[in-house]
């Protein structure tokens, strides 16, 4: 029994694999996912790189998040109500092409004798509009692939999808744009592309729940109002929202690079955050214990903030990178406990439109970030925009966990839209002959 002790201590801390082991179909988009993120991760380097080559302003690099938001605003809504209302895996293909044939694009304009700026901005937007009518598609999908009690460990392993993906991508980024060239990054970002949308075919129909309603501005209302009464998830948004706006300093690290004398230092600073944030998924199987979620998602939220405002006020390359993987990892457990919560307590037939708010409330807040980083940098310097935003992030999500209450009182064992989900999902899953072998949806 002794010697048995510390291999499951390590047992523990890793994964829950049961997801991945239960449903070819989560295997399936799961393995997209990490294809297609690595790519994304590529061009996520190279365009604010080609840019500051370019241009030479830190404020022309931060102008990418402000040429992205309208289209997060605009097509992330109406995205979650069309994924309520038509065949998710038919809308994750057809955008998920759309992003392939922006990749070609890039790697036109950047083998040209003499690269434009303005197709980058264009390209920007029009990305920015296919990924915010995509990830609804893709968050409402994930909970029919599995398990209501399996739901957190699916939200940790697509957590861990997405960190593989964002550790070697910039990683390699880094050194593709230096030695290679940067048309060789957005290649490799269409090839990804295509494998991808390989994989979303052999998916199953993923058709609308048979209570959706049709996409209208009417359907987009009753999502919101949904979301407005739910504080707790109201909660989880504001939280993500401010420290994604606040701490969100990627736009200005090519500068920060620059100004500790360590150009070399880019792609480690980008893959940083992800670094941490695979750590965390790599020991996440303590997350499918706790129960206390909102408190872990003000306490991490809290965290990334400090950690990013060390990160600003050291002076040692090593050090940076050092905080901003603790800041990552902070940002990681915010992230599972979010993931948890929606999961976990939004009814199927709202899943969509209260995926596009999440959208939202993960994606506006780093696109807007990046105008505020690169404006205050240009401003005051680069060090002083990164630790100011840590420090008001960590303000703000103490604030909002003062005003929001029950936000730190949920309680997935008790909270009422947990319980119900719960039941109503057993119910459902009993329904089903034993045959059919697969979790039954919500």
């Amino acid at each position: 029994m002794t010697d048995d002790a510390p291999s499951s201590r390590l047992r523990a801390l890793l994964p829950d694999l049961t997801p991945w082991r239960a449903s070819a179909d989560f295997r399936r988009l799961w393995i997209s996912g990490a294809i297609s993120t690595f790519g994304s991760f590529l061009t996520f380097v190279a365009l604010p790189v080609q840019i500051k080559e370019l241009t030479g302003s830190a404020a022309a690099v931060g102008a990418i998040g402000a040429v992205e938001l309208v289209p997060l605003l605009v097509f992330g809504l109406y995205g979650g109500a069309l994924a309520d209302a038509m065949d998710k895996r038919k809308l994750i293909v057809w955008t998920e092409a759309g992003q392939g044939v922006l990749s070609v694009a890039l790697l036109v304009n950047a083998l040209l004798p003499r690269p434009v700026v303005w197709p980058l901005y264009v390209v920007a937007a029009l990305s920015s509009a296919l990924v915010s009518v995509q990830r609804p598609a893709l968050d409402s999908l994930f909970p029919r692939l599995v398990a209501h009690e399996h739901l957190p460990a699916a939200a940790a392993l697509n957590s861990l999808r997405w960190t593989v993906g964002g550790v070697a991508g910039p990683a390699l980024a880094g050194v593709v744009v230096a030695y290679a060239g940067l048309g060789w990054a957005y290649g490799a970002d269409l090839l990804t592309f295509f494998l991808s949308v390989l994989l979303i075919l052999r998916l199953a129909a993923a058709p609308a729940s048979h209570e959706a309603v049709k996409p209208s501005l009417r359907a987009i209302a009753e999502g919101a109002r949904y979301a407005w009464r739910r504080k707790e998830l109201l909660g989880t948004y504001a939280v993500d929202l401010a420290a994604m706006f606040l701490a969100m300093p990627l736009a200005v690290l090519p500068f920060l690079a620059d100004e500790l004398d360590a150009a070399w230092s880019l792609g480690l600073m980008y893959a940083a955050v992800p670094a941490g944030a695979l750590v965390v998924s790599l020991t996440s199987g303590w997350t499918s214990r706790v129960d206390r979620h909102g408190r872990m998602v003000v306490l991490s939220a809290a965290l990334w903030g400090l950690a990013i405002a060390a990160a600003g006020v050291v002076g040692n390359v090593w050090l940076v990178l050092l905080f901003l993987a603790v800041a990552g990892g902070c940002d990681m457990v915010s992230g599972i406990f979010r993931g948890a919560m929606w999961n976990q307590t939004i009814p199927d037939e709202l899943r969509g439109r209260l995926a596009g708010i999440e959208l939202l409330s993960y994606s506006v807040g780093p696109t807007v970030g990046q105008v505020r980083s690169g404006g205050l940098a240009a401003l005051y310097g680069v060090r002083a925009s990164v630790w100011s935003g840590g420090l008001l992030c960590a303000g703000a999500v103490g604030l909002l966990a003062l005003c929001l209450p029950q936000l730190m009182r949920y309680d997935v064992r008790t909270n009422e839209h947990a319980v119900r989900m719960r039941d109503r999902r057993a119910a459902a899953q009993d329904a089903v002959p034993p045959a059919a072998g697969a979790p039954a949806q919500a």
